[in-house]
This record gives C-alpha cells, structure tokens and sequence, in this order.
C-alpha cells in the first residue's frame, strides 16, 4: 500500500486503494483517544504484579508480615525507645545530645569520666540550668535500678500496691507508685528491667537471623547453582562433601569452641554460617538441573553466551522462586537457633540482651511468672508472624495462582 505525506503534517497516512471509498465521521463518531497507560506498580513485570496480589489477597500472612516489618523497624530505635539517658537535653544554653554521645560528667559539675543521668543530683543540676526529653521507658537493657518496691525479681509495676511503693516514692519525693520510674513487664533476678531487655533482645534476634538467613541463602545458591548446572562429577563430589559437612553436629561444636574463646555476636554467626548454606543447596540443584537442558539454555550456548551469563541471567531467576519461598522459614530457624543457644548458655556472652537468656530465668525463677511468660508471648508471636508471612510468599509464588 502506498503512503502519502500531507503537506503541514509530520504523520504519514496510507493512500486510499484504487476504487474504494472515502470514509465520513461525523462530529459525534470521533475516534477515541487510547487510554493512558497506568503509572501504579509499572516497574514490575505482569507476573509479579500477580505474584503481588497473591500475596496481598493472603491478609493473615499480609498483616502478619507488615506488622513484623514494623516491629523490627521499631527496634532499631531502640536507644530512643529505652535508655538511661535523654534523648535530647539543653544545658545552660547548650544543646546535648546524650543518647549518641558519652559526656563526661565533669560538664554537669562531677568528676565521673561518663555521666549517670540517673543520679538525683545529675537530675537535679539540669533541671536548675535547662531541661531534658526522656525516652518513654527510662532504662536501657542493663540498667541496674537499685531503689526496687519489692526485692529482684521484682514484679511489674501496675501490679504493685501503694502500700509497697511509699518508701521508694518518699525518696523522690512521692507517695504512690505513679510517682517512681515504671517497670511496665518487672524486672529480673538482676534488678534490669524486663520491657527494655524484650526490645533489644528482639532487634538482636531478628538482625542475627536476617544476616545468617541472607548470607547462607547467597552461599547456598552459588553452590546450588554450580552443582545443578555442571552435573557429572562436579555434582557428585559437592554431594559427597555435604553429606560429610552437615553430618558435623553444629551444637557441639559451639560447646567445644565456647572452652576456649567467649562466645559473641559474630563468633556465634560464624559458626552457624559454616553449616546453615547447605539448606538451600538440594533446592536450587534441582532447578538446575531441570533447566539446564530446556531449549531456551541449549540456544544460549550455541550463541556463544557464557555458562557464568547463562546461569546468571536465565537460571538463576527460575531458581530464585524456590529461594524466596524458603526465606522466611530460613529466618524463623534462624531466630529459634540463637534462642536456643542463649537458652542453654552458649550463645551471646552474660549480660546481653537475649530472649533465650529471658527464658532460662523464667525457668529458674518459676515464682516470679512475668519472666516466662513474656519471653514466651514474644518469641510465640514474632515467629508466627514469619511462619504466617512465608506461608503467603509460599502462595504468592505458587505457579497455580501466579499463571491462572
């Protein structure tokens, strides 16, 4: 068909066929405009916009993973949340930030090299020559308050009489217990408030899952990948080794290590990481080894595209499904790991703020309840909002739904 440029106008239009005749609109038969595209979510293919609402439509595991989300969030406020110290405090003219930076307490008229803003005369000098933000709850997770009602462990406040708070609240000045510092959940066997502990023992358990979750999965992957896509001997050797290597027991070797040097934060994710990659392994081996023959692989290679290309850019996402779906009950062994060890006094060193070590108390204190209980309530429901949440990822990649 031959095209004809009009003059004045940048668009080509076709030349009307020998014989045929002209089309008419009339004014109201305007052709409409196309519609315009929608600008929500267009950076995600269809098939995720689907795996999406899939997971949406979920709303146990939907509220249960926002909730999360926005638990952890909070936790990683906690200094701001929980601490001995002001936020924020001015200070004859002078604005203080204590909770970030240790001042000595000789600028408060002490001679103390790090300032107790606990202390009644501390306290008392700001007041005279400025003011001070508090956080809601004034302890942090290893405060020691020595003025308790009762003796340690001591229950929570609200469940306290008048009677049992009137000597510590005449030494502040009161006569009820609304008159001294709350401890909203008690406190335990060493006087350090139970609420503040729950808050940083939480952010200390999710960050340990979520790094030991996010590292193993990497390391898992990888020699998933390369088990699946090569095969042969390569597939066999791997094989043989892990079977060796996860028949290490894991617990064991923490005890024996823990003889010799002190158990911390990253000697304790150390360790895990050396046993925890193979979860994922027979995972992605499976889905390389399945797809490795597909048409669309062999056609790659004869292109002349890489194996490190082909298992990167047209494997991996395939595999990444499966990954995905298995995270969040990676992360919730993760959390039941460090708990475990904590529980049994081989995990973080004494002192640290640990919802297996809250539970070990509530153990050997069965007359004080409050221990148990609340480190019980909180690890119940932190990991069933990530077993609820990965049961709707679980649903959201479900090939089922995403293709229906």
């Amino acid at each position: 068909m031959n095209e004809i440029a009009r003059p004045g106008e940048s668009e080509v239009v076709p030349a009307p066929m020998p014989g045929a005749q002209p089309i008419v609109l009339r004014p109201d038969e305007a052709v409409p405009a196309p519609a315009p595209v929608s600008g929500g979510r267009g950076w995600l293919s269809p098939l995720n916009r689907r795996r999406l609402d899939n997971f949406r439509r979920n709303r146990l595991g939907y509220w249960s993973f926002l909730i999360f989300a926005a638990l952890f969030v909070l936790s990683l406020f906690a200094e701001f949340i929980a601490n001995d110290r002001p936020i924020v405090l001015s200070y004859k003219g002078e604005w203080l930030v204590p909770v970030l930076v240790d001042y000595p307490e000789e600028k408060f008229g002490g001679f103390l090299a790090v300032t107790d803003f606990r202390s009644p005369e501390i306290r008392k000098e700001i007041a005279e020559h400025g003011w001070a933000l508090w956080p809601p709850i004034r302890f942090s997770y290893d405060t020691i308050n020595e003025d308790l009602p009762t003796p340690s462990p001591s229950p929570p406040t609200w469940m306290l009489s008048d009677a049992q708070c009137k000597p510590v609240a005449e030494k502040l000045g009161g006569a009820t217990c609304a008159d001294i510092p709350w401890h909203w959940l008690g406190t335990d066997n060493t006087t350090r408030d139970v609420l503040a502990r729950v808050i940083y023992g939480f952010r200390i358990s999710v960050l340990f899952g979520l790094i030991l979750a996010a590292v193993s999965s990497a390391i898992g992957v990888v020699a998933g990948a390369v088990q699946g896509y090569f095969g042969g001997w390569v597939d066999l050797a791997f094989q043989r080794f892990i079977e060796v290597w996860g028949g290490i027991p894991t617990l064991y070797l923490i005890i024996i290590i823990s003889a010799f040097i002190a158990p911390g934060f990253f000697v304790l994710l150390g360790i895990m990481l050396l046993f925890s990659w193979v979860a994922l392994v027979s995972v992605v081996r499976a889905e390389f080894l399945r797809a490795r023959n597909f048409e669309y692989v062999r056609a790659a290679r004869a292109l002349g595209l890489s194996n490190l290309r082909i298992m990167t850019v047209h494997l991996l996402p395939n595999a990444m499904v499966a990954t995905l779906t298995f995270l969040p009950f990676i992360l919730n062994g993760s959390i039941t790991t460090l708990t475990s060890l904590d529980f049994l006094g081989f995990g973080l060193p004494p002192g640290s703020p640990s919802l297996g070590e809250l539970l070990a108390q509530g153990k050997d204190n069965l007359t004080a309840p409050w221990l148990g209980l609340t480190g019980f309530l909180v690890i119940a429901v932190m990991l069933s909002l990530l077993v609820f949440a990965g049961e709707a990822v679980r649903d959201a990649f479900d090939p089922r739904k995403s293709f229906a």
